[in-house]
């Protein structure tokens, strides 16, 4: 499984593509998609907007997981986040692709095991589970790794959750 995360912003989104193969993981690309300042909102979420699509049609993930927003005490700041988050999650869904949402603390609690984790614990284990030289920089692709290695934690879980479900129902 391939998964496209995606820790959203409207001067900085990271992404992160990590492969899942049998028990390892691979990074395949990260990095982060920049938008000046001094350039108006609806041109700036259309240059997010634009590289999610680019990055879908590369790469053909098979998921896109996106950290929800947490709620700043900057409301103009999580309008904005909200408003780059909502144009990465429209690219997916016009690409045909499921969206998966996490929040800071699941993502935490799967990649560090602790969901009160700091920033620099979670990029550590980024580093190790992905078996990187160094942490990956940005802070904000270190941080969408982290999305895609939660989503792809998640979603084995739930797989093994069903497959012990319909077991169950056959006995």
């Amino acid at each position: 499984m391939l998964v496209l995360g995606i820790d959203p912003g409207m001067a900085i989104l990271g992404y992160g593509l990590v492969k899942q193969d049998g028990h390892s993981l691979k990074v395949i690309d990260y990095g982060v998609v920049s938008t000046p300042a001094d350039m108006d909102t609806p041109h700036r979420l259309l240059v997010i907007f634009d590289a999610v699509c680019e990055l879908i049609d590369r790469y053909a993930p098979q998921a896109v997981a996106v950290e929800e927003l947490f709620f700043n005490k900057n409301v103009k700041t999580a309008l904005a986040i909200g408003h780059a988050r909502g144009v990465a999650v429209l690219a997916a869904a016009l690409k045909g692709l499921e969206v998966y949402e996490y929040t800071p603390l699941q993502v935490k609690q799967a990649v560090a095991g602790y969901g009160r984790a700091t920033k620099q614990q979670v990029q550590q284990m980024v580093r190790m589970l992905l078996n990187l030289p160094c942490i990956p920089r940005p802070d904000d692709a270190a941080d969408a790794l982290a999305v895609s290695i939660c989503h792809i934690h998640s979603a084995a879980l739930e797989d093994k959750m069903k497959k012990a479900s319909f077991s169950t129902r056959e006995e």
